[in-house]
């Protein structure tokens, strides 16, 4: 054999043990606990034959603890770039198979590396995340390696989209980097994300709580608002990310992907027609008028199980990507709380940075009163929604199908605060509040009987539970039947398309948080 054929048998056997991870026995005991490689993980998520892995054989320089001792290539990290739908991404897992997955300070620098490639090329980063933390072997190296990815977390938001998966453990410093990034995706019963773990709870506080109780997925994907998708399993969370990415840009100086629509832009739908109830406290699935609406009735919902009364999401309208925000009737009768005005605030928020026009379907009776979101600061959370929808600059279409009352009607994308195209349906009713408590107020020392009162309700609904006196002032632009609908923001959404609007130049706002 040859000098040079040595040398290239000798390179491929580094290849294989670069790529044999923690080894048979260790990628057997994470395939027992239903999770796949780093690498399994990576060939489902894009393109097939489209990975082009880097610092394959990038080693740990750690001498402490005998660590020299062993020093797997690839260090527990797998790194490289490829493609989903033939869009080019950016990609890193932790192969929890070598060292727990640990973050050494060697691995860091592979994130960072394609961290600062993903910026200059304007491509979208996911991580894959599956591991026990920071490696205590190296210390502070370590966590300098974290407080580096952190830096380019904050750096690339609203550059380019980030996504991170949480397929393993999260746990300390590794959850801030997930935490920083757009979109967080947990797997049912294998996943899990914490500050502090269930016995530094215990040994801190005495409380008992096991590691999903505390941090797994169906806790922050319902409870903490922390997470925004659920899976069953590694390879659902790998296509719900192939399809979140469908609707997004690769960057923030480009436009979403627009696909070929089948779905007739002017088709009618006559079910709309009844839709909403007459009785104005009965609840409805604003779900369906979305799903009625887009392209191929299809609603791809993001943070599903968490503040239900607001409703967040992509469709696409004639083709186009499009961000949906919405109340939702049946659940709390679609009122306006904390958790509600975060979520809808921080989707907002993205949809703006990625140039993605926002359609807002309205259906509010105020905000949640009660000492509990007094106390928690309704008023302060409140204006983070309010703030939102104010600072955005792309398209913003609002159309009110009840409710709209109070402040929650200023908040929730009115004409005062920036909308392009307001819509009512003829059922809309725009008021400072409801008929009830507003005559309650009005005629306070007039009221002699309940004939007296519902007399006075009957006339406050004739003057004000109706979109004509806000279309009347040029509030409301157009007052539409719902069986119109898709075709109406379709019209509204071709218009505005073009739409160039700059907020007044400063470093920044100060949103209150």
């Amino acid at each position: 054999m040859s000098t040079f054929e040595q040398k290239f048998k000798d390179f491929e056997q580094k290849n294989k043990d670069a790529e044999a991870g923690g080894g048979k026995e260790r990628i057997k005991k994470h395939h027992d606990a239903g999770k796949k490689t780093a690498r399994e993980r990576i060939s489902v998520l894009l393109d097939e034959g489209t990975f082009v892995e880097t610092d394959k054989f990038v080693l740990h320089q750690n001498r402490d603890f005998d660590m020299e001792k062993n020093r797997p290539m690839g260090d527990g990290m797998v790194t490289g770039y490829g493609k989903i739908d033939g869009r080019l991404v950016y990609v890193y897992a932790q192969d929890f198979t070598i060292f727990g997955g640990s973050l050494s300070r060697s691995n860091a620098d592979k994130i960072i590396k394609i961290q600062d490639l993903a910026m200059k090329v304007g491509a979208p980063i996911i991580g894959l995340n599956d591991s026990g933390g920071a490696r205590i072997q190296e210390g502070v190296k370590s966590l300098s390696g974290y407080a580096d990815i952190f830096y380019r977390n904050v750096m690339s938001s609203g550059v380019v989209p980030q996504i991170s998966a949480i397929l393993g453990p999260s746990a300390g410093g590794a959850v801030y980097s997930p935490a920083l990034t757009d979109f967080i995706l947990m797997v049912k019963e294998s996943s899990y994300m914490f500050v502090t773990g269930p016995d530094v709870i215990k040994s801190v506080t005495n409380e008992e709580v096991t590691k999903e109780e505390l941090g797994g997925a169906n806790t922050h994907n319902s409870k903490s608002g922390v997470a925004h998708f659920m899976a069953d399993d590694d390879d659902q969370a790998m296509m719900m990310i192939r399809e979140l990415l469908s609707f997004l840009p690769s960057n923030n100086m480009e436009d979403p992907p627009v696909v070929p629509c089948t779905d007739d832009p002017e088709r009618e739908d006559e079910n709309l027609q009844e839709m909403v109830p007459v009785d104005p406290n009965k609840p409805y699935d604003i779900k369906e008028i979305i799903s009625s609406v887009a392209d191929n009735n299809y609603f791809f919902e993001v943070m599903p199980h968490y503040a239900k009364n607001i409703v967040i999401g992509f469709v696409r309208m004639n083709g186009r990507s499009v961000g949906i925000l919405a109340n939702q009737p049946a659940h709390l009768a679609g009122v306006l709380d904390i958790n509600a005005s975060t979520k809808g605030a921080r989707f907002i928020r993205f949809c703006d940075a990625f140039n993605i026009p926002i359609v807002t379907f309205e259906d509010v009776p105020g905000f949640l009163p009660g000492t509990v979101q007094e106390f928690g600061g309704i008023i302060k959370h409140g204006a983070k929604l309010l703030y939102a929808y104010s600072e955005a600059t792309v398209p913003k279409i609002t159309l009110i199908t009840r409710k709209a009352y109070g402040g929650a009607y200023c908040v929730m994308s009115s004409k005062h605060i920036g909308a392009d195209v307001n819509f009512a349906y003829p059922t809309a009713e725009i008021a400072v509040m409801g008929p009830d408590g507003a005559v309650n107020i009005l005629f306070k020392h007039q009221i002699q009987s309940d004939e007296d009162k519902q007399k006075h309700i009957e006339e406050y609904k004739a003057n004000f539970a109706n979109p004509y006196r806000a279309a009347s002032l040029g509030y409301i632009d157009e007052i539409i039947l719902p069986k119109d609908t898709r075709k109406k923001l379709i019209q509204a959404l071709e218009m505005t398309q073009n739409k160039t609007q700059s907020n007044p130049p400063k470093k920044h706002g100060n949103i209150p948080l």
